[in-house]
């Protein structure tokens, strides 16, 4: 196996085997479009990184960091909807980014590996990132998996028994805010998303307990990046899309297959 594929894969494994568990919790607190405007706010921080001259992913995860503590303070103004709130923060950042990097000299930028994502072209440098970025995720995420389960299934009873109900929702859009940064070379800003929901949408299906879901959406998300990635092997065609087509046709097997009884 060539070396690029190698770090295609391991990176591409490393990220489905943390959205799975986290994605599980997008799809049962309806948070896809929160997901989807952290998504579009990281190219707001790669625009900045340029500017200032830091490391992109760090200026990435700063970012969205910023972005998903800007969420929660506004949300709890009641000024406005929150789908309104996101679309209003989605749009505008990914359009300020753009006018950013217009705005920046002397930096040229392919906005498409952005955008769509580049990881055949996956660095060891950027695989170290995202690895850490993974395990970060991953370990508080097991810390803090009875606290999250609580709050989504009953947040009124979870406050009652004095649990932090804003501070764990701020955990986990901070987590969320982590893997979209550590994903983004990936499979872009575009679609970091779709790893998020569709895998854990498939499991979802046929699961029986939270636990099931978490795993079998970070199993199929992996089956999604070895598919994606041989059909970008053998057929030539762009590697982060090529995983997210492979993830819808699971999720349509998934959707096809009976529920057991």
């Amino acid at each position: 196996m060539p070396d690029f594929l190698l770090l295609a894969l391991v990176a591409g494994l490393g990220l489905a085997l943390v959205a799975g568990p986290l994605g599980s919790f997008v799809v049962w607190r309806r948070m896809a479009y929160f997901g989807d405007t952290l998504s579009h706010s990281a190219l707001l921080g790669i625009a900045l990184g340029m500017l200032l001259d830091i490391n992109l992913t760090v200026a990435v995860i700063a970012g969205c960091v910023l972005l998903a503590v800007l969420l929660v303070a506004l949300q709890h103004k009641n000024w406005l909807a929150s789908d309104t709130l996101l679309g209003i923060l989605a749009h505008s950042t990914l359009s300020l980014g753009l006018v950013v990097l217009a705005l920046t000299d002397n930096v040229r930028v392919d906005l498409m590996a952005y955008l769509f994502g580049d990881l055949l072209a996956i660095t060891h440098s950027d695989l170290y990132w995202m690895l850490g970025g993974v395990l970060v995720v991953m370990l508080l995420m097991a810390w803090m998996w009875r606290s999250l389960l609580s709050i989504t299934v009953h947040e009124e009873l979870a406050r009652v028994e004095g649990l932090p109900v804003t501070a764990i929702r701020l955990g986990l859009m901070l987590l969320i805010a982590i893997v979209i940064a550590v994903a983004m070379k990936i499979v872009g800003v575009l679609l970091i998303t779709s790893l998020l929901i569709i895998p854990p949408a498939a499991a979802q299906r046929h699961a029986r307990t939270p636990e099931q879901m978490a795993l079998g959406a970070s199993l199929l998300g992996c089956l999604a990046v070895v598919g994606g990635l041989s059909m970008s092997w053998y057929l030539d065609t762009p590697a982060g899309p090529s995983i997210v087509v492979c993830a819808a046709g699971i999720f349509m097997l998934a959707m096809a297959v009976p529920r057991r009884s």
